[in-house]
């Protein structure tokens, strides 16, 4: 039999950062957690946590803080049939999910919001490149997440969503400063463009397809979609930007295609874990219903 009690303080652990703030979330002492803790990982026999700055999961401590979210799930679908064993007061539960930083720009945070209005839940969102949040569900860190892979994680439902569709544009001024003779290899390689971090490699996607070959681009960093446009506009550099975002200042002019009628199309997925949740249930068809009138077809 599994101690869920132990099991908590290491879900809180991992959730909170810290020992300290864990004990605060649990109303218990510091000490209490790290016991808690520490006889759990004598039990499985290794390690769980990584006491580091913040605190983290090691791959079994990962696993089993999966496990937690999901009997939470359970309890709460529980709770709801059998309202004598719910806990008094409103009782929410974490749903871990993970998400691409443009559409939460543009269509997901709209719809989360509208659902945890409505429903007994707290909603931890990790934001990645949509190439890498199918990796959050494999690693067992989310039970959800809007990623660009269509081959489901091991134990979770794959659903397509549709296509986010980009477009590389930046202000009138930098175009005719630096794709005055048109736009090529040659210009490409040499006019700053923005990409989002490391990560992100829709504008070397949009350059190969154009250019029928690799261009080396330098770049500038923004971590933001808001900045992304806030600096295409301010003549910084050029970028994909998710169409519906700029659409407004496509309008206005103070934002031209670069090349037009040269669409990006990235198809999104909802996957989400296998697990019999009415709440996981009720996300997904919250998603995907704003997915529906957001994305191309």
């Amino acid at each position: 039999m599994l101690d869920y009690a132990a099991l908590s303080a290491l879900a809180a652990v991992i959730r909170e950062g810290s020992f300290e703030r864990a004990a605060r979330a649990l109303h218990v002492t510091p000490s209490a957690v790290s016991q808690r803790v520490r006889l759990l990982e004598e039990r499985v026999g290794c390690a769980l946590v990584v006491r580091d700055q913040p605190c983290r999961p090691t791959p079994t401590g990962r696993r089993l803080c999966q496990h937690v979210d999901r009997v939470r799930l359970l309890e709460q679908d529980l709770h709801g049939t059998l309202p004598a064993l719910a806990p008094k007061g409103v009782a929410r539960v974490t749903l871990p999910v993970a998400v691409n930083a443009d559409s939460l720009a543009t269509w997901f945070a709209p719809a989360i919001a509208d659902f945890a209005a409505a429903a007994p839940v707290l909603v931890d969102l990790a934001v990645d490149d949509q190439d890498h949040t199918a990796e959050w569900l494999r690693s067992g860190a989310v039970l959800a997440a809007v990623t660009a892979t269509a081959r489901p994680a091991a134990g979770c439902n794959s659903r397509p969503l549709g296509a986010m569709r980009y477009v590389a544009a930046a202000s009138p001024a930098f175009v005719a400063r630096h794709f005055a003779g048109g736009v090529g290899a040659g210009s490409l390689a040499s006019a700053p463009s923005l990409v989002f971090n490391t990560k992100d490699a829709l504008q070397a996607r949009w350059v190969r397809r154009l250019c029928h070959r690799h261009v080396e681009l330098p770049r500038h960093s923004l971590p933001s979609p808001q900045a992304f446009v806030t600096a295409a506009r301010a003549g910084m550099g050029w970028g994909l930007h998710p169409q519906a975002l700029i659409a407004p200042w496509l309008a206005d002019g103070s934002l031209v295609e670069l090349v037009p009628g040269t669409p990006l199309d990235v198809p999104l997925h909802w996957q989400h874990a296998r697990a019999a949740s009415s709440l996981l249930d009720g996300l997904s068809r919250a998603v995907q219903a704003a997915a529906r009138t957001a994305l191309a077809r």
